[in-house]
């Protein structure tokens, strides 16, 4: 990008992100974006991974009148092509086909790679992508384990690139204005903080070894994941209950909650975690828990747990997703949106601020397009002016580490003792052989 690209988008992104907080504020949808916000010059974006979020993700980009997206990568090529048709539709510009995303990161035209494919894939992608020079918008979590997420805040600072992680929520108006209200006393002193996600997911059944699709390149879709036969039951969603390359309900849903969580609490790394459940609901190949309580002390003297029912979506609170913090005066109720209501001792409600557009937090793809938009122009405006990341990846790892966290108490079977000062575990080998993973040959991690 030259100097004079980059000086003219920083003048017209400025301006576009202020109408653009806002129109979202009064109700704007993601289809106004790109009628409200106005550039004649704009980053350039590349999507790589586009079948369920990935696909929402592309489209909102596509909306931002800052930014073209001129590049879809996929190895599966009936979603590569289903997204370049809806692309095209919203930003009258066809983006070109590239099933290998390396060779779009060659491409010199690209600012920013956006990082959609499966856990296993995040921080190796993001990695590359900043080796060729990208900037990265990185979907949760950080990364599949601890070692990589490390690897990510290193680099970052090695290569000198942003990366905004998908902890939209950090973005949204009002769950901003909530967390000021909680450093402000609005419930006293917060000790304690609880998640939850429910959902009632069927049975993913047992696979069998069947030949790969001629729509698939299962060679690049595992990656940096070492080689396993081809099931029928694993692409595209259910790789997210297999250790091999998933994270489970925990990181898929309740990364969200537990970054809420310490925000709302002001922590950083636990001194102790600990996690029960197991998969309970069916005999199958699932293998991460569909029932799990994840509970996380810290040295400031605070509290936080999430609890996942992926099999039973019986609601807690009125929502199938959400936080409570708990203070010395009050409590807050975070929903699932853009929400919260406080309440006093008594169960009286103290305050209560709402959002009118619709969320569905359960909806995997994109449940809240119409907000995610200002979590892209804060990551936009961080590329050409500076401004703080809301969700940069020494927080997004941060958040994702106490979930990874959870998830290693839960495969060891016992509790953790951590050392606070940088979230890794003391004392235990056992632990410590899950903290990173092996690879593919060739597909190792490196700075």
């Amino acid at each position: 990008m030259n100097n004079n690209r980059r000086n003219f988008i920083k003048n017209t992104v400025l301006g576009a992100s202020a109408i653009a907080f806002g129109g979202v504020l009064e109700g704007f949808s993601a289809k106004s974006y790109r009628n409200i916000l106005g550039a004649n010059e704009k980053l350039r974006a590349s999507i790589m991974g586009v079948n369920s979020r990935g696909f929402a993700l592309a489209q909102n980009f596509a909306f931002q009148k800052n930014c073209d997206l001129i590049h879809v990568c996929d190895v599966d090529s009936r979603a590569m092509e289903r997204c370049i048709t809806e692309v095209d539709k919203i930003q009258g510009i066809k983006p070109s086909a590239y099933p290998d995303f390396r060779k779009s990161l060659e491409n010199k035209d690209i600012d920013i790679m956006v990082v959609a494919a499966p856990d296993h894939w995040h921080a190796p992608a993001a990695l590359l992508a900043m080796q060729a020079g990208k900037h990265v918008y990185l979907e949760k979590p950080a990364s599949h384990n601890p070692h990589e997420g490390e690897i990510l805040v290193e680099a970052a600072a090695h290569y000198k690139k942003s990366i905004q992680m998908g902890n939209q929520r950090r973005s949204w108006p009002n769950i901003v204005k909530s967390m000021n209200e909680l450093n402000e006393g609005i419930i006293g002193r917060p000790y304690y903080g609880k998640g939850w996600y429910s959902n009632n997911r069927t049975s993913i059944g047992t696979g069998k070894v069947v030949e790969v699709p001629e729509w698939l390149n299962w060679d690049l879709w595992q990656g940096p994941a070492p080689r396993m036969a081809f099931k029928d039951n694993i692409v595209h969603y259910n790789w997210h209950w297999r250790w091999h390359w998933g994270t489970g309900e925990a990181l898929n849903n309740g990364t969200h909650m537990i970054d809420l969580l310490r925000w709302g609490l002001n922590v950083d790394y636990p001194v102790k975690v600990g996690s029960n459940g197991g998969r309970y609901r069916y005999n199958d190949d699932w293998e991460t828990p569909d029932t799990q309580v994840i509970n996380l002390d810290f040295k400031e003297g605070v509290s936080m747990s999430w609890e996942g029912r992926s099999c039973n979506g019986k609601y807690t609170e009125g929502s199938s997703v959400g936080v409570v913090i708990y203070g010395e005066s009050g409590s807050m109720f975070i929903y699932g949106g853009n929400d919260y209501t406080v309440y006093d001792l008594d169960n009286n409600i103290v305050k209560e601020v709402k959002d009118f557009e619709t969320i569905d937090p359960r909806d995997a793809a994109n449940p809240a397009s119409h907000l995610d938009g200002l979590h892209i122009q804060n990551f936009f405006r961080n590329i050409l002016e500076g401004e703080e990341l809301n969700a940069g990846i020494t927080s997004g790892h941060i958040s994702t580490l106490l979930v990874q966290l959870g998830n290693i108490s839960q495969r060891v079977g016992h509790s953790l003792e951590i050392d606070p000062q940088n979230g890794h575990i003391l004392n235990d080998s056992k632990a410590m052989d899950l903290w990173a993973r092996e690879y593919e040959k060739g597909w190792e991690m490196k700075l």
